[in-house]
């Protein structure tokens, strides 16, 4: 198969795009609609005062630095089958992070 200056041209458009898309920032819009939408009543529940956000701000929080942070939104994502893409995972957990948390990067 002969490549066209063309093709070149498309295959390396497709590249760049999907290397643009891997390191693309949070979208903390994103993260805070998945956050309202997948989390935030299962977090008002387990917390039993019915807000959802008082989970992220316990004294005894098991999430004390931004991979554990990470971590957590993984294992909720895989745990409770909530089919979240990896860059919804990053974007709700950068969300989270500027909310709650406020680890550095």
């Amino acid at each position: 198969m002969k490549l066209t200056p063309i093709s070149l041209i498309f295959m390396l458009a497709a590249t760049l795009g999907f290397s643009a898309s891997v390191f693309a920032s949070p979208d903390l819009a994103n993260g805070k609609v998945i956050d309202q939408k997948k989390c935030y009543a299962c977090h008002a529940k387990k917390s039993g005062f019915g807000n959802g956000d008082m989970i992220y701000t316990r004294s005894d929080s098991k999430v004390t630095s931004l991979p554990k942070l990470k971590s957590m939104v993984a294992m909720c994502n895989t745990e409770l089958r909530l089919d979240l893409f990896p860059e919804d995972e990053a974007d709700v957990t950068a969300f989270l992070n500027k909310q709650f948390y406020k680890f550095k990067p």
